[in-house]
């Protein structure tokens, strides 16, 4: 696997691991009620659509280099 290739996975990965730590932040929420749980499942679903742009335009920028087919 090139390092490109890789990119891309860890970008997958990391956007999972975003997405889940903002359920499990809600999860807590709804079970403590401690608000500092709700800012984390914001700014963990902020990550993930960050992670997910990044992801796509990454992904663009290689296939209109001819890097990915």
């Amino acid at each position: 696997m090139s390092l490109k290739g890789f990119h891309i996975v860890f970008i997958m990965f990391s956007t999972l691991l975003a997405l889940v730590c903002g359920v499990y932040c809600i999860r807590v929420n709804l079970a403590a009620g401690a608000p500092v749980y709700l800012a984390g499942a914001i700014v963990s679903f902020a990550a993930a659509i960050g992670l997910t742009v990044y992801g796509a335009w990454f992904y663009k920028k290689m296939k209109r280099l001819g890097l990915f087919t």
